[in-house]
C-alpha cells in the first residue's frame, strides 16, 4: 500500500530530483446518455494523468543534472502501480519517479 500524505495546498508540494507530481484522470460517473454507472465500475484508477509539477532533475553518473523528461500541464500514461499518494482537500495527486511514467500523450 503506497503511503498516503495530506496538505492543505498544492502549491506546499515541490517535487525534488527526478520526481514528478500528477493527478490522474477522474474516472467518467455517468456515460453520455446520462446513465450513472456503479462505483465498482469505476474503481480502478485512469492510467492518464496531468502534470502538476515537476523536480528539477536527477544527477547523473557524471554529476550532470539530467532534467525530467515532462512538464508542467503534459498528459502523461501512467503505469497501473507505484507513485505516493497526496490528499488535498478531497483532491488526490501522486508523486512519481520520471523514469515510471510510461509515455507522454500528443494531443
Amino acid at each position: 500500500m503506497a503511503s498516503q500524505a495530506t496538505f492543505k495546498s498544492i502549491k506546499a508540494v515541490i517535487p525534488l530530483l527526478d520526481r514528478v507530481l500528477v493527478q490522474r484522470f477522474k474516472p467518467e460517473t455517468k456515460t453520455a446518455t446520462g446513465i450513472f454507472l456503479p462505483s465498482s465500475s469505476t474503481s480502478s484508477p485512469l492510467p492518464e494523468a496531468t502534470v502538476i509539477a515537476v523536480g528539477p532533475g536527477a544527477p547523473n553518473k557524471e554529476g550532470a543534472i539530467v532534467p525530467t523528461a515532462v512538464k508542467p500541464g503534459d498528459r502523461v500514461l501512467l503505469p497501473g502501480w507505484g507513485g505516493n499518494a497526496i490528499k488535498v482537500g478531497e483532491e488526490e495527486y501522486h508523486l512519481f519517479k520520471d523514469a515510471e511514467i510510461l509515455a507522454k500523450i500528443q494531443e
